[in-house]
């Protein structure tokens, strides 16, 4: 028997590792809608009935335009998929080692963590889950350039001081994606609010670029001794920009309301002295969506949820 295609109406959902509950609430507490799941695989969700084309925070990669392949063999399946396009990422429940046979087949796509920072390819990355040994339900267009919709960085246990210091590593591989700029270097100089103990920070210096960090509590050691790293002992966010000058970059991973965060923001922006800025915006309770749309009303900005972000989102602006 040929392998066969059967188009599918509707979209498919693959949300974050452990966040299916929070994809699910974000459908009904920022769209005002409850999903019909048609089917699940894995944590892989399929809503033949969606009536929109948003697609959720919490969604990690979406089948925009999914199907099912119907075949008898590997060979063919991998031939079938070959046809459509050339890059594939699977996202395995079951069948596992039937779905590794199956990628070796197709063209090389590098599934391995990632050394910062990474080059990240523009072409287009379907994604495909096997469901039973002579069917596998997948899309060639999907919402993300990642494979499965993640980027995960090779990790460096011993320098960094805390672990944040991955999201400031993916944060900055998104804004060069989203918006085509350089990284912080040699010549940048940028502001971290909220600082200790100095993860984001450590990124920064290790790129080249000079630091004032500003919060209550101490960097690490390494950090404070480190000459491209100013350190000030104060509330960030009384600290006008004005006072400060100028900056390529201003950075914030800090624990506050976002109705704060988002004021202080604006002030940064209003004030003319930076046009990039990466902000995470942690999540108190139950999310204010509507105060969510005000950050991604902002022009020249987006509005992500990270591979190594939690309950939170992240704000990216470039200008």
């Amino acid at each position: 028997m040929a392998a066969t295609i059967e188009k599918l109406p509707g979209k498919a959902f693959l949300p974050y590792e452990e966040m299916t509950d929070l994809l699910l609430s974000e459908f009904k507490t920022r769209f005002s809608y409850t999903p019909q799941i048609t089917n699940r695989y894995g944590d892989l969700i399929y809503v033949e009935s969606y009536p929109m084309d948003a697609i959720p925070y919490w969604c990690r990669c979406c089948m925009e335009e999914p199907f099912l392949l119907h075949f008898d063999s590997i060979g063919d399946a991998a031939n079938e998929l070959k046809k459509i396009q050339r890059s594939w990422a699977p996202y395995s429940y079951t069948c596992f080692r039937r779905q590794s046979l199956l990628q070796e087949k197709l063209p090389y796509v590098n599934l391995k963590p990632k050394k910062f920072p990474p080059k990240i390819p523009q072409g287009e990355i379907g994604l495909y889950t096997l469901i039973d040994e002579h069917t596998l339900i997948a899309s060639a267009k999907t919402n993300s350039l990642f494979p499965v919709g993640k980027i995960q960085f090779e990790e460096d246990h011993e320098n960094p001081p805390s672990r944040a210091y991955l999201k400031i590593q993916e944060s900055l591989t998104l804004a060069r994606t989203f918006f085509g700029i350089d990284l912080p270097d040699e010549n940048s100089r940028c502001f971290e609010a909220g600082a200790c103990p100095g993860g984001w920070t450590w990124v920064l210096a290790n790129l080249g670029s000079s630091v004032f960090a500003v919060d209550r509590a101490p960097l690490a050691d390494s950090l404070m001794k480190n000459p491209k790293i100013e350190f000030l002992a104060h509330d960030a966010f009384t600290l006008k920009p004005e006072e400060l000058g100028e900056f390529d970059w201003v950075f914030s991973d800090v624990i506050c309301y976002p109705e704060r965060l988002l004021e202080w923001i604006k002030t940064w922006l209003e004030s003319g002295k930076t046009k990039k800025m990466i902000c995470t915006i942690k999540m108190q309770g139950e999310i204010n969506w509507p105060l969510v749309e005000e950050f991604s009303r902002i022009p020249n900005s987006r509005i992500v949820h990270l591979n190594y972000n939690k309950h939170e989102l992240t704000f990216i602006h470039v200008e």
